[in-house]
């Protein structure tokens, strides 16, 4: 009668059923070391698992690998590669995945599911599916309404319908908004028809769903100067706006009022990420191709010259040396990539260092940036002749202009410039998850889910009243 009642401990259940528990439950990397060190069971019993694998929750580290979209696109070598340079642990592999991946969307953090992107004078922020934006109302890009101008903390965005928004892009003059069902809201300056509305060439104050998508679900946008980019969840991508440079890839220099099929980019396979600078477009694609159209000025589609192209071509650097490209952000006058190792390349003006050379001389096809090869990246975030590499300890490293303090090193002069990676030790207790940089600002969102933000507050773009700039990282009030 006593065994009915026995207590069953995690040793008496089947290995199968626990390895089924640890790869379906949802959980990262973080949360499967917790589990090891919490249980005698997972690091111990080795004929619950593989010999090869250190214990149990190595194997499902390594299970939710082969799941995880970015290390199933790589081939063999390249898997061995990013094991080896994981220091062969599964769970550091699932981890940096995890991490590239959050890096361009929403980041799990302790206090709830969020995303930091930055405009030119405004900001913006995801918590748990609603979207608060501050700073510089122009043209409409906070969208609270045509009677708001600007806005000195984050508020609150209303949608025409209850949506849950997992995803923004801000550009100097619109912003684009990602709801979980796939569906599209833009608001702003739409003169260019970049928010995607065939029917008005006047600013959008308030979020308005793109109709032309409705029936198309998207897993990405990215706000270009006067044009957008979507990407679907099948991998296709559509585009509007203003297209003088070529910058819609569809061969022509013709506007599209309406979000377009780029058909030329069905033969290159599924695009992964995309992202858009002032007049020119990257697109990522699942085998680690990297794909450029539009203004070939400052080198930024990374060919070798400067020549405008009005449809996609590859970047030949990466298919010639075998890099997988994993993510890519386009700067206003540079462009900087990660690859599926972890290591980071540059390319464009070297205006103030932002390529990281110690120099600023212009690099016109993508060079590797070797003084972090002992750092595993995660992030790369470019934007005007400055760049933010964000590594897999948390720690952030900034280099070239430091206009306005922007660049985060309050013990350096405002105007003065870091010609190579720094690591910024204004945020050393804190362990950084995302970064977002617009013209003259910063923000950042850490583990924990508190949002910083340094440079200028001319605009209370930083979410503040009193103060014009913040040169020390500082706090910025999140709404309950």
């Amino acid at each position: 009668m006593a065994d009915r009642f026995r207590s069953v401990t995690i040793e008496d259940l089947p290995s199968h059923l626990i390895l089924e528990i640890l790869t379906s439950g949802g959980l990262a990397a973080a949360d499967l070391a917790c589990l090891e060190i919490t249980s005698r069971t997972f690091g111990g019993s080795r004929d619950l698992h593989p010999l090869k694998f250190r214990s149990l929750v190595d194997f499902a580290a390594f299970q939710l690998c082969l799941s995880h979209p970015i290390y199933s696109s790589l081939n063999e070598a390249a898997k061995g590669k990013l094991f080896i340079r994981c220091q062969s642990n599964w769970k550091q592999a699932l981890r940096f995945l995890q991490s590239v991946e959050q890096s361009s969307d929403i980041v799990q953090t302790s206090s709830g599911n969020m995303q930091v992107r930055t405009g030119k004078y405004h900001s913006l922020l995801i918590k748990d599916s609603s979207v608060y934006s501050c700073g510089s109302s122009f043209c409409g890009v906070l969208g609270h309404g045509p009677l708001t101008t600007q806005c000195v903390s984050f508020t609150r965005i209303s949608f025409p319908s209850a949506v849950d928004i997992v995803h923004v892009s801000a550009s100097h003059n619109h912003v684009a908004f990602l709801a979980q069902s796939g569906e599209v809201f833009t608001c702003g300056d739409s003169s260019s028809f970049c928010c995607g509305h065939s029917d008005t060439g006047r600013p959008i104050f308030k979020p308005r769903l793109v109709e032309a998508l409705k029936d198309i679900p998207c897993k990405q946008v990215a706000a270009g100067l006067s044009f957008t980019v979507f990407l679907t969840r099948e991998g296709r991508v559509y585009t509007c706006g203003s297209n003088a440079h070529g910058q819609l890839g569809h061969g022509d220099t013709v506007d599209r009022p309406t979000p377009t099929l780029v058909e030329s980019l069905e033969l290159a396979g599924s695009v992964v990420q995309v992202s858009a600078g002032p007049s020119y477009t990257l697109a990522v694609t699942s085998d680690g191709s990297l794909y450029s159209f539009g203004s070939g000025t400052n080198f930024c589609l990374g060919h070798g010259e400067q020549q405008n192209e009005q449809g996609p071509r590859p970047v030949e650097f990466f298919r010639r040396n075998g890099i997988h490209v994993v993510r890519v952000s386009a700067g206003d006058e540079h462009v900087v990539a990660l690859d599926s190792n972890g290591l980071v390349y540059t390319w464009g003006k070297g205006y103030c260092g932002a390529l990281g050379y110690g120099d600023e001389i212009d690099k016109t096809t993508p060079q590797f940036l070797s003084c972090l090869k002992s750092q595993v990246a995660i992030q790369v975030c470019a934007s005007k002749r400055k760049t933010f590499v964000l590594v897999n300890d948390g720690s952030l490293y900034g280099f070239g202009w430091m206009g306005f303090g922007s660049l985060g090193f309050p013990d350096r002069g405002p105007s003065n410039k870091i010609t190579k990676p720094l690591v910024l030790n204004s945020l050393k207790s804190h362990r950084i998850s995302q970064v977002s940089t617009g013209l003259y600002h910063t923000v950042v969102l850490t583990s924990h889910g508190r949002v910083l933000g340094f440079g200028d507050n001319e605009r209370a773009q930083l979410g503040h009243d009193s103060m014009r700039g913040c040169l020390q990282p500082t706090e910025i009030c999140i709404p309950e």
